[in-house]
């Protein structure tokens, strides 16, 4: 592996999925009074990342992102078709990256249990080692892990996510084809849960994962 490069490290949150199965925009549902995007975002804002870009929806949701996420250091990037999978989020978010990067981190807007230190800690993984990625896995001991995000991506692997194509689950042949570089944290099973629906939200209002 290569040294790491002085250059910062972006955290990106993927905000401008559909949320079909919700019903409504998840990213804006309510979880504890606060808007899903805004729990992902605060601790994505607490990774110790020098920069902070979020990708919304055009439109009104698009707006509602804008808004749930006022006061805090994030720039935006939008995806202009989120019906056309999660690809574009990843295109749209590569493509408006600032120059001299030396890294991005992929964060979901629907993954509200994360905290700042599990960011924290895939980026001191990429500092100290320099590895194209920093992937998570949620597991308990003796227990089969699952790999979810967030992920780290060093910058020679951002033009391959630019140059994605349309698919509805990102850069998942990527991922494969550099997995054997990989390096990989792993995470309680607790900190996985995410919403998709209803039953989902109120599973994580009842105090649930």
């Amino acid at each position: 592996m290569r040294p790491p490069s002085s250059g910062p490290v972006v955290g990106v949150l993927l905000a401008a999925g559909r949320g079909t199965r919700m019903g409504q925009p998840k990213q804006l549902a309510s979880l504890r009074g606060v808007p899903l995007v805004r729990h992902a975002a605060l601790a994505l804002a607490g990774g110790g990342f020098e920069v902070l870009l979020a990708v919304v929806p055009p439109g009104e949701v698009g707006a509602g992102v804008r808004a749930a996420l006022r006061g805090l250091p994030f720039t935006f990037a939008q995806n202009p078709d989120p019906a056309r999978g999660l690809a574009g989020s990843f295109r749209a978010a590569a493509a408006a990256l600032p120059a001299g990067v030396s890294a991005a981190h992929f964060a979901l807007a629907d993954m509200p249990l994360l905290t700042g230190e599990v960011h924290a800690r895939l980026l001191a993984a990429f500092r100290e080692t320099g590895a194209p990625l920093v992937l998570a896995e949620y597991g308990d001991p003796g227990r089969e892990a699952v790999r979810a995000p967030p992920h780290l991506f060093r910058a020679d692997l951002l033009p391959a996510l630019r140059a994605l194509p349309d698919a509805d689950h990102g850069p998942r042949m990527l991922l494969r084809q550099e997995a054997g570089q990989a390096v990989t944290l792993r995470f309680p099973a607790a900190l996985l849960a995410d919403v998709d629906t209803p039953e989902d939200l109120a599973r994580l209002e009842a105090g649930q994962a």
